[in-house]
């Protein structure tokens, strides 16, 4: 009789038992890992994980520039899963909506990714795939303060290969950039640095080492011929797994990497967000991962210049030099356009005070000589550079300079005001309408004064002795033209988009 009561009670329980313990036996049909077998090279989505705690779903998208992307506001409709990513790269849009839809005993994963949509298939994982796909976090140090470098006591001059070949660089394309700064005079100038930006890397052998891809069979003898005709090598990495051209950063390899470099004869790194967006995304976190590379290189022993290119995010010019930066990026990528070189040079080169010997506000490369614009424009262009006290990295491809781009970038008087010792970042002292007028005080006691037009039509612009905070004006020269004026002389006319650059005393 006891025996079918017991029963009958365990019967009733079942029946009646509380819908969230009957969830609890069977977990949600999304839980578990899903694989993604064909992903394209970006995002790189590789696995999906949804766990059902008592019916709450939560999960994460596996990446591989961004590492495990953890979902939020999950929620699920019939067959189709919903939830939202941080968006990493639009303010206005700080998150994105994601669906995953149970489909034939598989999954049909679609969002988006900063600006691109992603649409996959994926099926059920073992255990061992998952294990095998899991993305392994690394924690940041906490950040001291590294003392100066003694690099970059003026800013730094050279070439870049992005503006012209983007990550289509190699080789032999670099000593023949090498030899051009040489017989060009561009060296004798002041451009020393020959810099490899993205899309050298290949792959890490079984120790983790980085190794050059194809096109760089051997970067030793490739520093070693580039310092033979007295000029320095750079290079480029990102704090992520990924750089912005998808090869391989040095996240996890960040002390490894700064030894690599150092043991090629390395003198310049520029280090660039990136797929880091994803892991570190507040001042606290950026600033960390920039000193993790800071101290590395310190650690090397060899003089490496550091480039952080992070922006201009989260005001970097206020510490970027407590974690070794010699040079920050003010801004995103700059373009071979009136409109974009100017917003750029006129409104986002970084504030002056944070600007001096050994560090300095970088509103990018030049992009003179790449076609996009009018030599007018162009001599804006290095006006404006000079005047900001910026570091001038050359962005075209050098064998095809004309006489023109080359006049303006080999300009000794121009590039005098960039390279002066005082390293006073120049700034505008007067506007009117699309008028500027900026000066800059210089080491000798002069001032240089630059006169702007932002304008489509050629104007008139008066110079006055107080726009070099002086009383009266002994003596004016045109930089550009290398012509004396009357030191009485008061108006000058400018072309549209055009400037003219006087030292005056």
């Amino acid at each position: 009789m006891r025996s079918t009561l017991l029963a009958f009670c365990a019967l009733i329980g079942a029946t009646f038992a509380p819908a969230a313990v009957q969830a609890q036996a069977t977990p949600d049909a999304f839980a578990g890992s899903w694989i993604f077998d064909g992903a394209p090279s970006y995002p790189g989505v590789t696995m999906m994980q949804v766990s059902d705690d008592g019916g709450h779903l939560a999960g994460t998208v596996t990446t591989a520039w961004y590492g495990a992307m953890p979902m939020a506001d999950v929620h699920r409709q019939g067959d189709t899963l919903s939830f939202t990513m941080r968006n990493i790269n639009d303010a206005k849009a700080p998150t994105q909506v994601w669906t995953a839809r149970l489909a034939g005993g598989g999954v049909h994963l679609k969002g988006k990714i900063w600006s691109t949509e992603h649409e996959e298939d994926g099926r059920r994982g073992t255990a061992e795939e998952a294990a095998a796909r899991t993305f392994h976090a690394t924690e940041l140090p906490q950040a001291h303060v590294l003392a100066p470098n003694g690099l970059a006591k003026t800013p730094p001059m050279g070439w870049s290969s992005w503006n012209a070949f983007a990550d289509h660089i190699d080789d032999a394309t670099v000593r023949a950039m090498a030899d051009y700064l040489v017989s060009s005079g561009l060296r004798d100038a002041g451009y020393r640095y020959v810099n490899i930006d993205d899309g050298w890397q290949g792959e890490r052998d079984a120790s983790g080492v980085l190794q050059p891809n194809s096109r760089f069979p051997d970067m030793k003898a490739l520093a070693d011929y580039v310092h033979a005709r007295g000029l320095k090598l750079g290079i480029y990495s990102s704090q992520g797994p990924k750089t912005c051209a998808g090869y391989p950063g040095s996240y996890g390899h960040v002390e490894q990497d700064a030894r690599t470099f150092a043991g090629w004869g390395v003198d310049y790194l520029k280090y660039d967000l990136c797929s880091g967006e994803w892991f570190y995304a507040d001042r606290d976190t950026v600033l960390r991962s920039y000193y993790e590379m800071g101290a590395a290189l310190r650690a090397t022993r060899r003089d490496i210049l550091y480039s952080l290119c992070e922006y201009g995010r989260f005001d970097v010019g206020e510490w970027g030099v407590s974690v070794g930066g010699n040079l920050w990026r003010t801004t995103g990528d700059i373009t071979d356009t009136w409109g974009d070189m100017a917003r750029i040079g006129f409104d986002h080169n970084g504030k002056p005070e944070w600007a001096g010997p050994g560090h300095w506000n970088d509103p990018d490369m030049l992009e003179i000589g790449n076609g996009g614009m009018k030599a007018t424009e162009y001599r804006t262009h290095m006006t404006l550079w000079a005047m900001s006290a910026a570091p001038l990295l050359m962005g075209q491809d050098l064998r095809k300079t004309t006489p023109e781009a080359l006049a303006i970038l080999s300009n000794r008087a121009v590039i005098a005001v960039d390279q002066d010792r005082l390293g006073i970042q120049g700034h505008a002292v007067r506007k009117d309408g699309t008028s500027e007028v900026w000066s800059k005080p210089l080491a000798d006691g002069s001032v240089a004064v630059a006169l702007f037009n932002r304008g489509d039509a050629p104007t008139r612009i008066t110079l006055a002795a107080t726009d070099a905070g002086r009383p009266r004006l002994t003596s004016i020269r045109d930089l550009w033209t290398g012509k004396s004026a009357s030191s009485s002389a008061t108006g000058f006319m400018v072309p549209a988009h055009g400037s003219v650059l006087l030292k005056v005393r």
